[in-house]
């Protein structure tokens, strides 16, 4: 396991991470290359400022222990060669939107990434920017979902990251036209503990989490597909079969796409078991296992062949109608 997805990973940092203000402004311009730089031409991405979730101060309870930041020390874990930056303290939940370039096709498809981190950090960059950035490479706009961390004392599925996600794909889903998305084309993408909270999104949208209080709230937050990518906390441990009691899956439940390995610490039951109750309410499901790779690796390409999963995503996206 390369960073750990249990509890949080160092608390102190000398590197701060750098705040921007939480309004809603035209996009900003900045420049993709690929591994090359003789091989292709740079391409231009659009990344819009962060767009407040909630209007006022958000439900629920705010857990963080002080301002927002990289926990991450010198001597932490890296992942593939890379420092990873584990974004610790976050009370005020945010959506970036990420838009294709202009000569990238798209089909009007958006997917919320949803970091990992134990409900305790995110994995800003690993699960989070890098992920956005592969998306759009694929045609796809990405909305990176920065949810309320740390979880509270003793609270294992915390309600705040959800009434954060859910509010997210409501907001994301009314701004479609602004947005040139197709409001029936919106997915979810989570790693570990963010796949965790893909799963109750996807499992708990007939319900809110809170109290609706404008007409953002009345726009469905039913993600139209979900991938989980080495998901965590499914099934309750010491349990012969099914899913945790808060998975509720049936034939509404969206598609879904599962990836792990079979050697992740996290277990890979929890993809089995989900893949197998998706197979009993008859919802698509695709699921890859990997023989090795552990777990907490992003989309970083190493020898370990679990991590060519975002090649497999790409053709069940695109098997599923999804990409352009």
């Amino acid at each position: 396991m390369r960073y750990n997805d249990a509890v949080i990973a160092n608390s102190t940092s000398p590197r701060k991470f750098n705040m921007i203000r939480l309004t809603w402004l035209p996009c900003v311009l900045i420049l993709l290359v690929g591994p090359s730089l003789s091989a292709q031409p740079a391409l231009a991405q659009a990344v819009m400022q962060p767009i407040k979730i909630w209007p006022a101060t958000p439900p629920g309870q705010d857990a963080t222990n002080g301002q927002e930041r990289d926990t991450s020390k010198a001597d932490s874990n890296q992942v593939a060669g890379k420092s990873v930056i584990r974004l610790g303290d976050v009370s005020e939940p945010t959506l970036t939107i990420y838009q294709p370039a202009m000569d990238t096709p798209h089909s009007g498809t958006a997917v919320m990434v949803c970091p990992g981190g134990g409900y305790s950090i995110l994995a800003w960059d690993l699960e989070g920017t890098e992920v956005c950035e592969w998306l759009n490479s694929i045609g796809v706009t990405a909305a990176l979902l920065k949810y309320r961390v740390p979880k509270p004392a003793g609270d294992g599925r915390p309600t705040e990251p959800l009434q954060d996600a859910q509010r997210a794909i409501s907001m994301l889903r009314s701004r479609a036209t602004e947005l040139k998305l197709e409001p029936n084309r919106i997915g979810v993408l989570g790693f570990s503990a963010g796949g965790n909270l893909a799963a109750r999104l996807s499992t708990q949208s007939a319900s809110r989490a809170y109290e609706a209080g404008d007409a953002v709230d009345a726009v469905s937050c039913r993600p139209d597909f979900a991938m989980l990518i080495y998901p965590a906390y499914l099934f309750e441990k010491g349990t012969k079969a099914g899913l945790a009691a808060d998975l509720p899956v049936d034939a509404q439940t969206p598609p879904m796409f599962l990836t792990m390995a079979l050697d992740d610490p996290i277990d890979s039951e929890n993809v089995l078991r989900m893949a197998l109750a998706l197979k009993q309410a008859k919802v698509p499901v695709g699921l890859h296992l990997y023989p090795s790779g552990g777990h907490g690796y992003g989309l970083r390409r190493t020898p370990n062949a679990c991590t060519t999963w975002p090649d497999r995503a790409a053709e069940w996206l695109g098997g599923q109608g999804w990409l352009p």
